[in-house]
């Protein structure tokens, strides 16, 4: 096929019925990229015979030397099959887990997608996670004789049609879910040959040789089927009789017996073959020494690949105009926002979303996935301009000319050559030199702007037009992912109608025009005056008001679309900073840069003033660090040991000791001893009873808090982890209806969410413990998100995250409000960095038993009656005692007021305060009454092994702590899928050493899965006579989570208890002595 114009692309952009926007997924190394050359070489952009060997969608480096894709690139194919012309807007992903968010932002904008599936290894894991985020249909079949096969989800993508399984699932046909053959959403590739079919191309073939309707041929091509030739009849299930199955006699034998004369070099055969099927093969080709040039070339003419894969696209694939209501309800309602919570207007813009019109009334709806960083110099307007004939003949004319007159100089000069400076043998005429001045001026001028554009990275805006027509110059709201309508509302009297340009600042809200409109070409990009809807785009110019996703839209009731869901979460960290101090400026600058470049990367900047780095592996990692020297900040940058999370915890106290022996009347005492001495840490004034009650007193001895801690059941905290943005909305709610505001109306949906949410709650803790603790929870933290929990047992103040404060009596109401603040902020500090290494807590329930504020009250009245008696406003008999109680009341109100002086200054500060580092104590105390664990981050382990070398599988998995949790054989094959959990603090280097201690035979794919408690005791020491005689009196073998405790301990500057010799001698053996 010719290569397409320009001109011809905008000409097909405008057709929307006939767009296909799609993106090619798969396992890393399944042949993404090789599939898209070879669909790429069919529009003539590159050439067929580079087709899987220069992967041109890989433009990076770093992705040519690893082999692998590292990001989402969109090129447009052009391809026509009888009097229709499609335009296919293609996107190669990442297949590499650590680039996941890659593949979920070229998702986000396309309507389909190509499932590729080696058929060596079959349906891997990474397919499954992607399948099973994006889409509804979880039937993926292996089915696949040669090397690559291609499969095509029939729906749109991120699972936005919504099946109920449970009701009505027998009577309803479920047969378009499946990925089948004979439906022709599966066709059978070998993309680094160059061929592909569908069975319809064979049915199509057989059923006029054969005599055979094409509809039966397309039912039973692929099955336990096989043929009767003598009676012309297709039979079922005759395998075990030793007849082949039809979709082996009649398609693969022949492409079988093809490769079989290829290889063995029959010349005759090919030829008889070549003739019979009427292909015309080159010269070059037929004398090729290589078979496999042989193979492309027949196969190419025979089963084109881009023909049986684009054709499928464009029949099974839906078009712009096909998008699903349930789908542009899903991507409106961002959070727990239900559609129909939404304004009016909101709602109307679903109709626009539908429709897909480039009428000029049509909205302009633009969603933006990513930004991507390019050269400035491959932009389309700063690339050098081809010169017209004219000007290519005036240079020849002067370069003549110059060439005569340096002639004609030297042959005048030449008896002055030796005496003359080496300088000056090359002296022009008085004419020319005013010339090479002007000459040597343009080029001193012109390099200082060279130089400023080489180091200029720009960005382009990856996005996809959904409504309306995106033209050049026009002005567009950037809605960023927090914006929300109906805070618009409530900041712009007149509504969405008012007008644009006098508006006051709404957050998350910006108004520009789009400079530059842009044609995504793989490594090329062209020029564009205007893009209809349904199209994917590149623009320029927005990397100052989108940092990494946004949605554009002509109208400011449009909501953001939902976020993108990632499926790798960042966890692997690392501080970085310059070589030369002086440099900070320019890494600072260069890692905003790579924050708005890279959609999962996070950019940090702890207390302690480092600069930290957040990715998904370790493979991103390297390609964030290459990016920030070689790209952004362009500095020498030293990169810190990779900063490992953990959490701390609880747990109940065990049964056994560390030689699993019962732990009796004689290790009770041990332990009541050891507690004895752990007492002995906790400050004097704080009182410890046996089951870890705390009571602690504020500093002016005005409050007392008792507080316990216990740990939450696993399931519980589970829930809470899964529900972190309910329970956002919820905190939300409860801190309006405290703040007296009833503008927020929580939206049914919502409600019964809640509910649902609660009840799961009561249903898992069960138990005389756990008896009415859901209807008490306070808070949930740190953050008020996390899986912590905060009980309120005090019977002065009852306030429940469900129904906000009681109203028992107003005034004790208000009293305890505020400071009820302060509580909680203290849980949310205590929660936020624990007592063993100053890292989050996780899975805790602490429970305020008793809140005691009288002697603070009293207090309060006195200070009041004295400020009475010297002002000489004491009131008489009956009414003094309610004058004191109202007074109390106005002095706790002054006493916690923000603004106001407390009629009394305390020296230990104002009372909120004090409360707040009380309860954090408390809270610390609590924890560390209980038996302390450590929680360390687990990445789950999908490793692909044959039997030869599991055993050095194994042996790594072990030597890094990891732990198997099945291992199982791929049927058909010698494969072995071993699944397993691994640390992510040992993880490091995991890769790299599996696959030279299996000569490349297994690689492993690593994602992060959840956080476990690290089963030994960092506190650990020998109490019984056997734990003596086993561990010794010293305990110094390898405690591993000792070893991560005070690893962070030291990382952060905290005091790590360890013995340091001071004073050392050399010792000397009687061995060495002689």
């Amino acid at each position: 096929m010719v290569l397409n114009s320009l001109d011809k692309m905008i000409h097909l952009q405008k057709n929307t019925a006939n767009i296909r926007n799609i993106c090619v997924l798969a396992h890393v190394d399944h042949g993404k990229t090789t599939l898209t050359d070879c669909l790429i070489s069919s529009n003539g952009i590159i050439s067929s015979r580079l087709a899987g060997k220069l992967r041109y969608m890989d433009s990076r480096e770093d992705e040519q030397i690893r082999g692998i894709t590292m990001k989402s690139s969109a090129i447009s194919l052009h391809y026509a099959t009888g009097n229709e012309e499609y335009l296919i807007n293609l996107i190669d992903s990442p297949g590499h887990v650590d680039f996941s968010s890659e593949v979920s932002t070229a998702v986000r904008i396309c309507d389909g997608c190509i499932i590729v599936v080696d058929a060596v290894e079959g349906v891997c894991p990474q397919i499954n996670a992607l399948t099973g985020t994006l889409f509804t249909s979880k039937v993926l079949e292996e089915r696949a004789e040669r090397e690559t096969e291609s499969q095509v989800n029939p729906h749109s993508e991120q699972g936005e049609q919504v099946y109920d399984w449970s009701t009505g699932l027998e009577d309803t046909d479920d047969s378009q879910l499946y990925f089948s053959p004979e439906q022709g959403n599966v066709v059978f590739t070998s993309a680094i040959d160059g061929w592909g079919f569908g069975i319809e191309h064979f049915a199509r073939i057989y059923s006029q040789k054969i005599g055979i309707k094409k509809e039966v041929l397309m039912k039973t091509l692929w099955g336990d089927y096989c043929i009767n030739m003598k009676a012309k009849k297709i039979m079922k299930g005759d395998q075990a009789k030793g007849k082949k199955p039809l979709f082996v006699q009649l398609i693969l034998e022949n492409i079988w017996s093809l490769y079989d004369a290829v290889l063995k070099k029959d010349k005759d055969k090919i030829d008889k073959i070549v003739t019979s099927l009427g292909l015309k093969i080159g010269a070059r080709e037929a004398r090729h020494s290589d078979p496999k040039v042989q193979i492309n070339a027949i196969c190419s003419q025979w089963l084109p690949i881009s023909h049986a894969v684009l054709a499928m696209v464009c029949q099974k694939l839906p078009s712009p105009l096909d998008i699903t209501a349930e789908r542009v309800e899903r991507l409106m309602c961002t959070g727990s926002q239900t559609f129909d919570s939404l304004p009016p207007e909101t709602q109307a813009l679903k109709a626009a979303f539908m429709k897909c019109g480039s009428e000029e009334t049509a909205p302009v709806i633009i969603f933006v996935s990513k930004m991507f960083a390019v050269d400035a110099k491959a932009l389309p307007q700063n690339k050098p301009r081809p010169l017209t004939q004219e000007e290519i003949a005036q240079r020849h004319e002067r370069a003549r000319q110059r060439h005569a007159e340096k002639l004609a100089a030297a042959q005048g000069q030449a008896p002055l050559e030796p005496t003359q400076d080496g300088s000056a043998l090359e002296t022009c005429p008085k004419g020319e030199e005013p010339r090479g001045d002007e000459q040597q001026v343009e080029s001193m001028t012109s390099k200082p702007v060279l130089q400023e554009e080489d180091n200029q990275e720009s960005f382009i805006a990856f996005a996809r037009v959904f409504s309306g027509v995106a033209r050049r110059g026009k002005k567009i709201f950037v809605l960023g992912p927090k914006y929300s309508p109906l805070e618009f509302l409530r900041r712009v009297p007149l509504g969405f109608s008012a007008p644009p340009d006098g508006l006051p600042p709404v957050p998350h809200m910006a108004y520009c025009a789009l400079e530059n409109l842009y044609l995504l070409m793989g490594r090329e990009l062209e020029y564009l005056e205007e893009v209809p809807p349904g199209n994917v785009l590149g623009i320029g110019g927005l990397q100052d008001f989108v940092l990494k996703s946004a949605t554009l839209c002509s109208l400011p009731s449009c909501p953001p679309f939902i976020p993108l869901n990632f499926e790798a979460t960042p966890i692997v960290r690392v501080a970085v900073e310059p070589k030369h101090p002086s440099e900070m400026p320019q890494l600072v600058k260069g890692m905003k840069l790579l924050n708005q470049a890279d959609p999962c990367v996070q950019i940090l900047i702890q207390e302690t003033g480092e600069h930290v780095l957040v990715t998904a592996g370790e493979v991103h990692l390297q390609r964030c660090l290459d990016d920030l020297k070689e790209r952004f900040a362009k500095i020498h940058i030293s990169v810190s040991e990779p900063i490992i999370p953990f959490r701390e915890t609880i747990t109940k106290p065990p049964k056994v000791d560390m030689v699993n022996e019962e732990i009796g009347k004689q290790q009770k005492v041990a332990v009541i001893h050891q507690m004895k001495e752990d007492q002995n840490k906790i400050p004097e004034g704080i009182q410890v009873d046996s089951v870890g009650l705390i009571t602690i007193t504020t500093p002016n001895k005005l409050a007392t808090l008792t507080v316990r801690a216990m740990p939450l059941p696993e399931e519980v905290t589970q829930i809470l982890e899964e529900n972190s943005d309910l329970i956002r909305s919820m905190e939300q709610l409860t801190s309006s209806l405290n703040e007296g505001e009833n503008t927020q109306v929580i939206h049914q949906k919502i409600q019964e969410k809640i509910w649902e949410f609660k009840g799961k709650l009561e249903q898992h803790l069960t138990g005389r413990r756990w008896r009415n603790i859901v209807d008490q929870i306070w808070s949930f933290g740190p953050r008020k998100c996390g899986p912590n929990i905060l009980v309120n047992k005090s019977e002065d103040f009852q306030n429940s995250i469900w129904t906000g404060p009681a109203a028992k009596a107003s005034k004790e109401a208000s009293r305890y409000r505020d400071l009820g603040n302060s509580i909680v902020s203290g849980f949310q500090l205590a929660t936020l960095s624990g007592p063993m290494c100053e890292e989050p807590l996780m899975g805790v329930c602490f429970i305020l038993e008793k809140w005691d504020l009288s002697k603070f009250e009293e207090q309060g009245a006195s200070d009041l009656a004295k400020e009475g008696q010297e002002e000489n406003e004491t009131c008489s008999g009956g009414n003094e005692s309610q004058e004191l109680q109202d007074g109390c009341s106005e002095a706790f109100e002054k006493r916690t007021s923000h603004k106001g002086e407390s009629p009394l200054t305390d020296c230990y500060g104002p009372i909120s305060g004090q409360l707040i580092a009380t309860m954090k104590e408390a809270c610390r105390y609590a924890l560390q009454v209980k038996p302390q664990r450590l929680m360390a981050a687990m990445y789950t382990c999908e490793i692909m092994a044959t039997s030869d070398v599991l055993g050095r599988v194994y042996a790594v998995l072990s030597k890094r702590e990891g732990r198997v949790l099945q291992e199982e054989m791929k049927e058909g094959t010698d494969m072995f899928i071993i699944k397993a959990v691994l640390p992510v603090a040992e993880s490091f280097g995991f890769a790299d050493e599996i696959r030279k201690r299996t000569s490349g035979l297994a690689s492993p794919q690593l994602v992060f899965s959840h956080w476990e408690i690290i089963p030994s005791d960092p506190f650990w020491v020998p109490t019984t006579e056997e734990e003596y005689l086993h561990f010794g009196e010293k305990a110094d073998s390898e405690n591993q989570a000792r070893k991560y405790m005070n690893a962070v301990r030291k990382r952060k500057g905290l005091y790590v208890e360890e013995k340091i010799v001071e004073h050392a001698e050399k010792q000397r053996t009687l061995s060495k002595n002689k």
